[in-house]
């Protein structure tokens, strides 16, 4: 009993830490494409700055602190990036959508804990990534222009510019 009670959770961890990772992220960028009529291709471009920048700036990070994975030695643990990304878009369609954030902070929390359970992570490198995504979301949202992707319409025609202020 106990061996497929592990497996079930090896098979759950590995399936939150991949395609559960994609599929979560997925939904919560292209959703509001979907479903957020007049403001769903401005809560898509939002989502997306928020997670793109906030996996931006994990990287960073992973590159300044040089912390070793548990499992392989490999000197980029922290902060997490599942986590980073999950809590990001969960920030954002939380605040677009209320009602549903406990169940986009659930998901966002199953993908990070999951990178706890497959040992590819410890929890201060969850923890970080989570709270980087919260925070840069938070930033996000405080702006009236996204903190990479700006739009951009000069009269013949439109689309998305990549900025960087400092």
């Amino acid at each position: 009993m106990a061996s497929s009670t592990a497996r079930a959770q090896d098979s759950s961890s590995n399936f939150a830490s991949g395609p559960g990772t994609y599929l979560f992220l997925a939904a919560g960028v292209g959703l509001p494409l979907l479903r957020d009529g007049s403001e769903g291709k401005n809560h898509f471009f939002r989502t997306a700055d928020s997670g793109l920048s906030a996996v931006l700036l994990a990287e960073g990070l992973k590159r300044l602190t040089r912390v070793p994975r548990p499992d392989t030695g490999e000197r980029d643990s922290f902060p997490s990036e599942h986590a980073t990304a999950a809590f990001a878009v969960a920030t954002m369609e939380s605040d677009f959508h209320p009602r549903e954030a406990p169940l986009w902070y659930a998901g966002a929390t199953v993908i990070s804990l999951s990178r706890l359970w497959e040992g590819r992570h410890r929890p201060l490198d969850v923890l970080g990534g989570a709270a980087l995504g919260f925070a840069t979301a938070r930033l996000e949202l405080s702006r009236n222009r996204g903190l990479l992707l700006t739009p951009w319409i000069d009269g013949r025609s439109a689309g998305m510019m990549l900025t960087a202020q400092f």
